[in-house]
This record gives structure tokens, C-alpha cells and sequence, in this order.
């Protein structure tokens, strides 16, 4: 009943696999009645299942009667494969395979319990990321159909291993031995055993009864041994045949053979076979079937979507073992073996994804024609999505989408992160997210949520709840504050708020480690507050929603108990490994395919994108269970054979028509190195031409697409003139340091009135630390400045609310001997006769009809009834000779009020000392602190006197130009370094490119 010689073809790789199929089957089977129809073809995937059934449609028409698709691929094998190859036999029923979350929450509970001896426990989040490698392990050894107890026979060979791989190993034997135990009780069996399962009973059932259809298994390159029986039983099959894609015939003998052995020699142990060729895993399966290459026929359907012939050989010669590549020297021209490739080598990932775009864009200017972008590289395939939208085009990316990157997977872990651990940052990106309130009312949420962004906003920020709620008090009750109005009309609503999410949230407040269904449960209470039923809507609020009721029907599975800080990591595995696919209703002649999805496909343009090292082949993920030699030992595959897998992918993109193959020189900022694909392609066929649309190339066409159009024309350096009725009539000590060095910030802030946005941080900000210690040396100078009120200052510092756990372990320690430094000198200073009499005291006057004011840190009164002038700095103090050179005017200006009694609270006097405190270490001198006059005998300015006199100078010089006369607020040397106004004023158009004779800019 049976052939003895198996039927196998291979659809050469240069042939459009599902149009060449198609075409092929329609000419053997279609017999103008039922024949074609009463067929099966067995497919790899549902992807494979769509390609193949519009490939038919192109074919055959919409009123052909197209035979029967089923898919037994690992990713997407399920019971409907049992209803399409034959009835289920009840009386051998197999066991239903095991949900996987509810499979790897056992794992992690597994994972958990049970620890070798010696070894540290792993529980948690550890346990549940651990517990997706020990599954992928499981599932490895049932593709392989690896007993567990091989493990055991391998004891003897760890001793060459490294103490990590020996640890592992003892580990993955306690769990894999326990596992069987553990699954049996649930009455389920893992899905890939259920599939090996499902396999050999339909194997079975044809060898004892060969189907009266034709049976046609195409496309399928898995050589699982499950896999192979079956294919082998398919191409023994009276009118069954076996279809390959891209198994290249015309390989060299030698070549075939240097892929090495499809079994392992004990006799050479140490012969490894080449994983990463892309034929490898073709001869594995072919090795598996019991089948030489000989015995498999060329397949002779056609398609107009096929490449030119002269790419087979090419293709071949461009993937040759290292050994053979001798050969690109006596191959001749190549030149029709590369006709209809092209690159395109561009600046960075962003014009990358600009020029695919406009290629797949123009593609649309000629009716019919189609565009496929082929690349690993989801970032890339998101961006050029991306880039299409500007035009109107809806591109959907068929390789799909992580749940944690869609809307819903997004506020979800949000939600999450937040809840793990308070942050101003997330709580504002929470509650702006777009799922937030949707609806009606979402434009009054919004106005609340950039009301609550602005109060938050600022130094000082007391970390949590609480620390909102009194910054939101503080800002209402204080007219003078810029976000006074803002706190005003949020009190009620954050109330609101503040309440429901600490309700909701509780358990993870609780910061103890707690069942991840509590704290999962109580994300999901938040959600739907914060959302309502809008998260859960949409294919991907569905997938959610699943992903939620799966978890629920796992019941006490998993961890026993998690931190709340480590289940946002855990959340993110999980969404991470849930891919959401979108709906039909892309572009019908636009197409984003991943590398699954673009095999057996083909379209009339194919861009192979992301050619670069760690995208295409993609960066492999090592095993965290098995060391590379042990998979060796038990027959697994080595996870360089994902290489191979992707080297096939990429043979079969690019032998199509016309390719245009493309990379980026820096992709996520950082310099990219060409693809090993790249590579062998450059070496082989030297330079490719460039992609171009019309006359121009796709890499210009990128660059230039946002530069607006014309000749540009940089500004010039600003120098605004405001009317004399709009220059200030006052200004500061720091004003007029300000207008020294940088006119145009002092334009900007104090005549625009322009000023920076505070930052929006959990953390305490140097601005707010400087501003903590000057009102620490007020306080305990008002204290008395007794080493009393200084233990008691410090205490009140290091308990400061506003100091996060960092500021206290690295900041304090720190600032803390600098203040002790600062307090010694103070009570050196009493016993010669130096007594500070006023701390942050004002002085106002009105010089030259301009009103100067300023704000002292601290007087003393000497023994001589002089005055010292001393402010802090937690940083650097100002140069020396910036006093001298008119730019450093503060304490001399402080010192001219003081001496004219127009400091509140402080007798007129000579200022005899203008003295910087810097509150910092000095390694130099081995001090926590030095002192730094503006005058002494090494400087320009000899005396306190000479340094005021030098600052009254400056002032009216600087007044006379800028606030009574009309002089242009031009930016200053401080342009050097960046400003906050560099925007503002255009920098970067102008800077570097000189002044004109007249200090103009040119």
C-alpha cells in the first residue's frame, strides 16, 4: 500500500513559495470538479495559512474551491489540528494541554519550594522570571524528545563546568524530576508533549490507512523528530507529498557534507555541525526523515512574484561554510545573480525608518504593486509605521505587537511602577495617560492633571502622599507662590484622587512581600477607577482582560509571596512575552512582516531592514539553565541554530525580485556594526547600488525630508532693544552679576520674564539643597550658634522629610563635616572678638535713580566695630579675579549698603572683610571648607574698601548702559557654556561664527 520512494520537492528560493505552490498543486489536482477541494495541505503557521489561501485566490480565482489548510507549527498548534487530519478516537484520548500562565506560575511555586542543598533560595519575581527558562527547557526536551533521566547519565561530564553551570544543573535536575509529578495532578500535560502526541496518532493512523485525498505538507522546516515521522509518513503516502522551501540542490557535495552530522559520532566527539548555515536545519530535517538530499525534485510551479534564477546560485555561494569561500574568486560576474538589489546605508535607526517609509510610500504611486518591509527589528518596524501615518497610510506590523506596549499593557504597568514606588514623575504620566478618564470628561481631568504638574513641581518635594498634600497646601495658602492659583482649584479633586488610589493600592503601600493575586487584584481595582471599562477594550484591552482572567483561574498558582518593588519587573516579563496582533485593516498592498511572518511570502518590493549586528540575526538570548556544552550532550539545539534560522530567513527574502537591503551607522545612539549578512554580501558583491526614487538617492531623500524647504538663513546673534519705559528701575546683587556676564539672561528673565520650569523630581535638586543649608546656618545661628543648637540643627537635617533615602546615605555625609567645618570657624572667630549680628537680612537703596537691593547670608561685627561680609556657596566660590574684572559684584555691592546702614537690622559701619564660605571640601588644603576673599595682597583688589568701591563701579557703569540708557542686552561670554535661554536666543545658529569689527555678529 505504501511507495517505497518518499515524494519530496523544494521550491527553489528565487520562487515566490505560496504563489509557486499554489500554482504547482492547482495544475496537478484542479480537475474542473472536486479534486482540488478533497485535498490536505499541512502548513507551519496561521500566517503560512493566510499567505497560502490568497496565494490560491491569485491563482485560481475567488470561485476556486481551495483544498483544506491546517497548521501543525509549535507556535500555533491546538486541538483544530486533530479536527483536520482525523476524527479523535476517544478511546485514545490525550490528557488537554496546560494553560501557559498557569504553567509557569507552577514552575515559579516549583522553583520556589524546592532548592538543592547548599544552594541560596530563589523566590519571588526571581523565581516567576526564572520559571519561563526552566519551561522553554521542559518544552526542549519534549521537542527533542529527551527523557528526563538523560540528566542524570550527563553527572559524570559537569566537573569541567564552571560552579554557576553545576549549581544550574542540580537545580533544573531537582525540578524537571519533580515537574511530571506536579503537571499530573492538574490532568493536564505540557503542550509540547500534547503536541508530539497529537502527531504520532495521526502518523499512526495514516500508515495503517492511507487517506483516499491527496495530503500535501509545504513550508514546514521544524525538524522536531515528531515533525520528521510525520513529513516522512506524509511523503510515503500514495498521493502525499513533502514540500520544502529553499533546500538548495545545487550545493556542492562537500559542501552539504562540511554542514556536519545530523547525529552525534561517539566516535567524534568532538565534531559540532554548522548551526548557523541556513541549510543546517533543512539537512537536520531531511537527516530525521531518513531521506537524502538526491531523493528530493526540484518543484516546477512558477509565479510572477519569482526572483531571477541567477539568485538561487547566488544566494548559495553568498552563505558558503568559510572553507569554500575560496570559491568567490573564480566565480565570475555576478551581475545577474544581484539584478533588482540595491542598499541603502543610512545616518542613524531614525532615517532609517524614514527612508523604508518613503520607499513603501512610492511603491503606492504605481497601481498594484506591493511593498514589504522584512526586518527582526520591532523598534524598526514601530518607527516606520510610524513615519507612514505622517501620510495618512495605517500600516499594521503582522509580527504583532507586546501587550506591555499597547495602551492598555502601557497604563497597566504605569499603574504598577507607581504603585512599587511614589513618584511625582509617574504619578503625572499615570494619571495624563490617554486611557485616563476618556471621554467627555477627560478635557477637565487634563486641566487638573497640568494644575497638579505645576504645584509639584519645584524643590523641597516631601516624598509621598503626604508630601503632595502638604506641597498643595503650602502653594494655596501662599499668594506669592507662581503655582498659587493652580494649588487652589486642585485641593478638592486631589483629595479625591489621593483617597481612591490609596484605597485601591493598599497593599502595595504596605511595602510587605504579599500574594501576587493581592496585589494583582488590586492594580486591576485602580484600573478600573482610573479608566473604567476603556482599558479593556480594543483587541489589545481584550488580550488584557484575558491575561487577567487566566491569572484568575490559576488560583493560588505562583509565588507565594512577592515584594511589591519587584512585581512591576515581574508584570513587564509577563506583558512582554504577550504579543498582540493587530485586526485586518492594514494597507492592502502595504505590509510590515517579522521574520515568521515574511516566510512563504513574497511582495513585488521587498526591503530587508535592520541589517546591523544584534538586530538581524537577532542578539541571542542565552539559557540561564544549561551550559552550551551540556545542551550538547543531551541533543538539544544550540542557540547559534536561531542564527541559522535567520540566515534562511534572510536567503529567502532576498532572492526575491527586486530587494533593497538596508542598515543604520548608529542605531539607538550609539555606533552599529554591519550585520555578519551584510558582510559576506559586501565582500561577495563589492559595492551594491544605491536605493533611489527618481534621480535622487533614498538616504538624501531621508535626511531632508524635515529640513524645510529653500535656503536657510541662521539668525543672527540677538540684541534686543526694549524702550526705556520697559528696562527695569531696580535690581538685585545677583542682577547685577547677572547683567555682567549674560545681558541677554537678564533680558530674558527680568524684563520678558521669562523663567525656567522647575523640574519635576522625587529627589531633592542641588538648587534645593543650597537653599537648605543657608536656611540650616540661619537657624542655628538664630539659635545662638552654641555646638547645641548645632547637634540640634543637624538632627532636624538629616530628619528633613524633603531628603530621600540617596540624599541621606551619600549627600549628608558629606555636607555634614563641612557644617562642623563652619561652626568651628565661627566659634574661632567669637574668641577673637567676630560676632555674627544678622543672618539673611535685606538691604535696600536707591543708587544713581536705580533701586539696588540684596539679601545678605550673614553680617559679623568684628572687634574693632568693623563689619564681615560672608556669604555661602555649597559649591565652587567665584574666581578671584572676577571681583577685579567687574563680574563678581555681590558681596562688594552687600558691603556698599552695609556701610550706608541701609541693611535692615545692622548699625552702619566699614565693611573690613568680603568673605565666600565654601561648604565643600577642599583636597588641597585637607580642610571640609575654605574661606575665599574677594581682595588680599595677592590680588588686584587689596582690600574689602578697594572691592566695594570696584562693585559700586560696575554697578553704575552696568546701569548707566542697560537700565537708564539703551544699550542692546546682547548674549554674553556665558554663551560659552550652555544657558537656560540658548533656544531662545538661537545658539546654536549663530555661535562660533564670529563678530564683525564693530562687535556685531556678522
Amino acid at each position: 500500500m505504501v511507495d517505497a520512494r518518499p515524494t519530496l520537492f523544494s521550491i527553489p528560493v528565487q520562487r515566490a513559495f505560496a504563489d509557486a505552490l499554489a500554482a504547482g498543486l492547482i495544475d496537478r489536482f484542479a480537475d474542473g470538479a472536486l479534486g482540488l477541494a478533497q485535498g490536505l495541505i499541512l502548513l507551519p503557521s496561521n500566517r503560512a495559512r493566510s499567505a497560502v489561501q490568497a496565494a490560491f485566490v491569485r491563482a485560481g480565482g475567488a470561485g476556486l474551491l481551495m483544498p483544506r489548510l491546517a497548521v501543525i507549527g509549535d507556535a500555533d498548534l491546538d486541538e483544530n489540528v486533530a479536527l483536520a487530519l482525523d476524527p479523535i478516537d476517544e478511546s485514545d484520548a490525550i490528557p488537554p494541554a496546560i494553560d501557559a500562565l498557569k504553567r509557569r506560575l507552577m514552575l515559579a511555586a516549583l522553583i520556589e519550594k524546592h532548592d538543592p542543598p547548599g544552594e541560596a533560595p530563589i523566590a519571588g519575581a526571581a523565581a516567576f522570571q526564572l520559571a519561563e527558562g526552566l519551561g522553554r527547557v521542559i518544552d526542549q526536551l519534549h521537542y527533542e524528545e529527551v527523557a528526563p533521566a538523560r540528566l542524570a547519565d550527563i553527572e559524570s561530564a559537569l566537573g569541567d563546568l564552571a560552579g554557576h553551570w553545576q549549581a544550574s544543573w542540580r537545580r533544573l535536575s531537582l525540578l524537571v524530576g519533580e515537574w511530571p509529578k506536579l503537571l499530573a495532578a492538574t490532568g493536564h500535560i505540557d503542550r509540547a508533549d500534547r503536541r508530539n502526541r497529537l502527531l504520532d496518532r495521526v502518523a499512526r493512523g495514516w500508515r495503517a490507512a492511507p487517506p483516499a485525498r491527496f495530503v500535501v505538507a509545504a513550508g514546514v522546516t521544524t525538524a522536531a523528530p515528531a515533525i520528521a515521522r510525520l513529513l516522512r509518513t506524509v511523503a510515503d503516502l500514495p498521493q502525499g507529498m513533502v514540500v520544502l522551501p529553499g533546500l538548495d540542490l545545487g550545493m556542492a557535495d562537500e559542501e552539504w557534507e562540511a554542514l556536519g552530522p545530523v547525529k552525534a559520532d561517539p566516535e567524534k566527539p568532538g565534531e559540532r555541525p554548522f548551526e548557523t548555515h541556513p541549510q543546517y536545519h533543512l539537512k537536520l530535517l531531511l537527516g530525521r526523515m531518513s531521506v537524502s538530499r538526491e531523493e528530493v525534485q526540484p518543484w516546477d510551479g512558477t509565479s510572477p512574484f519569482d526572483g531571477p534564477d541567477a539568485r538561487a546560485s547566488f544566494t548559495s555561494l553568498l552563505f558558503a561554510p568559510a572553507a569554500y569561500t575560496a570559491r568567490w574568486q573564480q566565480t565570475g560576474d555576478l551581475r545577474a545573480g544581484i539584478a533588482g538589489v540595491s542598499a541603502a546605508v543610512f545616518a542613524d535607526d531614525g532615517q532609517e525608518a524614514q527612508g523604508i517609509a518613503l520607499m513603501m510610500r512610492a511603491a503606492l504611486e504605481t497601481p498594484a504593486r506591493t511593498a514589504a518591509l522584512v526586518t527582526p527589528d520591532r523598534a524598526l518596524a514601530t518607527r516606520v509605521a510610524a513615519a507612514l501615518a505622517r501620510w495618512g497610510i495605517a500600516v499594521d506590523d503582522s509580527a504583532g505587537q507586546p501587550l506591555g506596549q499597547t495602551p492598555p499593557g502601557a497604563v497597566l504597568l504605569a499603574l504598577a511602577e507607581f504603585a512599587a514606588a511614589f513618584d511625582p514623575v509617574r504619578l503625572i504620566a499615570l494619571l495624563g495617560h490617554p486611557l485616563v478618564r476618556a471621554g467627555e470628561a477627560r478635557l477637565g481631568w487634563l486641566d487638573q492633571v497640568r494644575r497638579l504638574d505645576l504645584v509639584l513641581r519645584g524643590p523641597g518635594l516631601v516624598p509621598g502622599w503626604d508630601g503632595v498634600t502638604m506641597r498643595i497646601a503650602e502653594r494655596a495658602a501662599d499668594p506669592q507662590a507662581r503655582s498659587h492659583d493652580a494649588a487652589k482649584l486642585i485641593d478638592l479633586w486631589w483629595a479625591d484622587v489621593a483617597s481612591a488610589l490609596q484605597a485601591t493600592l493598599a497593599p502595595f503601600a504596605a511595602g510587605a512581600p504579599a500574594p501576587p493575586a493581592m496585589l494583582l487584584g488590586a492594580l486591576q481595582d485602580a484600573l478600573g477607577w482610573l479608566t473604567g471599562e476603556g482599558v479593556w477594550t480594543g483587541h489589545a484591552g481584550r488580550a488584557l482582560s484575558e491575561l487577567f482572567d487566566r491569572w484568575a483561574l490559576a488560583k493560588g498558582d505562583g509565588p507565594a509571596l512577592v515584594a511589591p518593588a519587584d512585581f512591576p519587573a515581574m508584570l513587564a516579563d509577563l506583558l512582554g512575552g504577550e504579543s498582540v496582533r493587530p485586526p485586518y485593516g492594514g494597507h492592502p498592498r502595504l505590509f510590515i512582516w517579522g521574520l515568521l511572518e515574511a516566510r512563504l511570502q513574497r511582495a513585488d518590493l521587498m526591503i530587508l531592514g535592520g541589517l546591523d549586528e544584534g538586530r538581524w540575526p537577532p542578539q541571542q538570548n542565552p539559557d540561564p539553565w544549561l551550559a552550551p556544552g551540556i545542551r550538547r550532550m543531551l541533543g538539544l539545539a544550540a542557540p547559534e541554530r536561531q542564527q541559522g534560522a535567520a540566515a534562511h530567513d534572510f536567503a529567502g527574502a532576498f532572492a526575491a525580485r527586486e530587494v533593497v537591503v538596508t542598515r543604520a551607522q548608529r542605531s539607538g545612539g550609539d555606533p552599529a556594526v554591519a550585520s555578519r549578512f551584510w558582510l559576506r554580501l559586501a565582500a561577495l558583491a563589492g559595492e551594491l547600488p544605491e536605493a533611489r526614487l527618481g534621480d535622487a538617492s533614498v538616504t538624501a531623500l531621508a535626511a531632508a525630508l524635515d529640513v524645510p524647504p529653500g535656503a536657510i538663513e541662521p539668525a543672527q546673534m540677538p540684541q534686543p532693544r526694549p524702550p526705556a519705559d520697559a528696562r527695569p528701575g531696580q535690581i538685585s546683587v545677583t542682577g547685577v552679576d547677572l547683567l555682567a556676564k549674560d545681558p541677554y539672561a537678564f533680558y530674558a528673565g527680568r524684563i520678558l520674564r521669562l523663567s525656567v520650569l522647575d523640574p519635576l523630581r522625587a529627589g531633592p535638586d542641588p538648587r534645593w539643597l543650597g537653599t537648605r543649608i543657608h536656611a540650616f546656618m540661619e537657624d542655628w545661628q538664630r539659635a545662638g550658634a552654641t555646638p547645641e543648637a548645632l547637634r540640634i540643627e543637624l538632627d532636624h537635617l538629616y530628619c528633613d522629610p524633603a531628603l530621600d533615602a540617596l540624599a541621606r546615605a551619600f549627600w549628608f555625609p558629606r555636607i555634614e563635616p563641612a557644617l562642623r567645618w563652619a561652626a568651628e570657624r565661627v566659634w574661632e572667630a567669637r574668641a577673637e572678638g567676630r560676632e555674627p549680628v544678622a543672618a539673611e537680612v535685606p538691604g535696600v537703596h536707591e543708587l544713581n535713580g536705580i533701586r539696588l537691593s540684596g539679601k545678605a547670608d550673614r553680617i559679623d561685627r568684628l572687634a574693632d566695630s568693623s563689619l564681615a561680609i560672608v556669604d555661602y556657596k555649597t559649591g565652587a566660590a567665584p574666581s578671584g579675579s572676577a571681583a577685579a574684572e567687574g563680574l563678581d559684584n555681590q558681596l562688594g555691592l552687600l558691603g556698599l549698603l552695609a556701610e550706608m546702614g541701609k541693611v535692615e537690622g545692622v548699625a552702619a559701619g566699614p565693611v573690613a572683610s568680603l568673605e565666600y564660605w565654601s561648604l565643600k571640601a577642599d583636597r588641597a588644603k585637607g580642610t571640609d571648607g575654605s574661606i575665599a576673599p574677594t581682595h588680599g595682597s595677592r590680588r588686584k583688589l587689596k582690600t574689602a574698601e578697594d572691592a566695594v568701591a570696584r562693585a559700586y563701579d560696575a554697578f553704575a557703569e552696568l546701569t548707566a548702559l542697560y537700565l537708564l540708557g539703551d544699550a542692546p542686552f546682547a548674549p554674553g561670554d556665558a554663551v560659552k557654556r550652555f544657558t537656560d535661554y540658548d533656544q531662545l536666543m538661537r545658539r546654536d545658529e549663530w555661535f562660533g561664527r564670529g563678530r564683525d569689527a564693530d562687535g556685531d555678529a556678522p
